[in-house]
């Protein structure tokens, strides 16, 4: 196993901060980060800032100048070697006359997946691989999942009392959690491709499922993804405004006479298990470029994706409140006869939200 110096440590590390400043703003694409350095000197930094805009690299090289001949190049993202809407990376920085590149993760996308590598050594570069590549992947978990599973990441936000309630009987929900914990979930809505509800949660909240995030903050809006199986979403609902790409979801049987979805997409999707095929909605998704799915919805959808193994996270909000045995419960899930059938969960995160806690959560055995 190649040991890498300090010095690497430290510019991947940096590295792995400038493809952060992407996280609201790259989608479909990967968020990479470049740094070229000679030893400990930066000549030339780079963040990939938005799809169809340079990449990393680019950005790194542009700093660096006549720098960067028989410089190290540190990028958390194989560079590409493909002409896509950008030119190829590779080819860029084999232009520049760097001596050595150093690779967080190898890039799965067909187009690339090694050729990146191959040509940046063909063109006589010392090239490293792995450095920090678990950071870079988590970085990019939709992407991976996108391109390696043939679906999103999904994440799964819910808020509840302590006794594992989301809403009084009477459906009243607003607010079990306070500002500090909704205003967090904003800047998770943010970073997500898509955001999926159901029909119910529409009809008992309407809510709008767009992001408010600080004036100054950018980002790419999230579509909507609404599963509505027999079209029983009223006209004056939210989510048919327009105002953001909206895809509506519904069994190929349902029909809709009047003009209620006009500024929405509808899609036909088979049906599996008295439902929509969760299955096919991932997939389809995924062909449309969705890495990360933001999942808000009521206890029936949210636990048909857990009982088909399709959740990868669950973004928990806990309040220190009580609602009573009446109130609506967090999930419904099969009965189990056996403990040893239970959903096993670890725990990744845990931080105070003002006086709520956050749990962020992952299946043990991976979806």
């Amino acid at each position: 196993m190649k040991v890498f110096s300090a010095i690497d440590q430290t510019h991947m590390a940096q590295a792995l901060r400038l493809a952060e400043r992407g996280l609201y703003t790259t989608q479909p694409n990967p968020r990479v980060g470049c740094v070229i350095a000679h030893g400990g000197d930066v000549v030339g930094e780079g963040w990939h800032q938005c799809a169809g805009e340079p990449h990393a690299e680019v950005f790194a090289l542009r700093e660096a100048g006549e720098r960067a001949r028989g410089a190290t190049a540190y990028v958390t993202l194989e560079p590409c070697a493909h002409q896509g809407r950008t030119p190829p990376c590779a080819d860029a920085l084999i232009a520049a006359g760097v001596r050595r590149v150093v690779i967080a993760s190898d890039d799965p996308f067909p187009q690339v997946n090694g050729r990146g590598i191959d040509k940046l050594r063909a063109a006589g570069i010392t090239v490293e691989t792995g450095l920090m590549r678990e950071a870079a992947r988590e970085l990019n978990i939709g992407f991976f999942s996108r391109i390696e599973r043939h679906r999103p990441f999904v994440r799964v936000k819910l808020a509840m009392s302590l006794d594992g309630r989301t809403a009084l009987a009477n459906g009243e929900s607003k607010w079990i959690t306070g500002e500090a914990a909704r205003a967090d979930v904003q800047r998770w809505r943010a970073r997500s491709s898509a955001i999926l509800s159901g029909s119910g949660t529409v009809l008992a909240d309407n809510p709008r499922f767009t992001v408010r995030l600080p004036d100054e903050a950018e980002f790419t809006p999230p579509w909507r993804v609404l599963l509505d199986r027999h079209l029983r979403t009223p006209e004056e609902s939210h989510v048919l405004d327009g105002s953001v790409p909206t895809l509506l979801l519904h069994e190929p049987s349902a029909s809709c006479a009047d003009d209620r979805f006009d500024r929405v997409e509808r899609i036909a999707i088979a049906t599996a298990q008295g439902g929509l095929d969760l299955r096919a909605v991932l997939a389809l998704l995924a062909g449309r470029g969705c890495n990360e799915l933001h999942v808000e919805a009521g206890p029936t959808l949210c636990g048909a994706l857990f009982a088909a193994g399709l959740v990868d996270e669950l973004l928990l909000y806990v309040a220190p409140v009580l609602l009573g045995d009446g109130a609506r419960p967090l999930l419904h899930l099969p009965n189990l006869t056996a403990m040893a059938s239970r959903w096993q969960l670890e725990t990744i995160d845990r931080c105070a939200m003002g006086d709520d806690t956050r749990l962020l959560l992952r299946p043990r055995v991976p979806a």
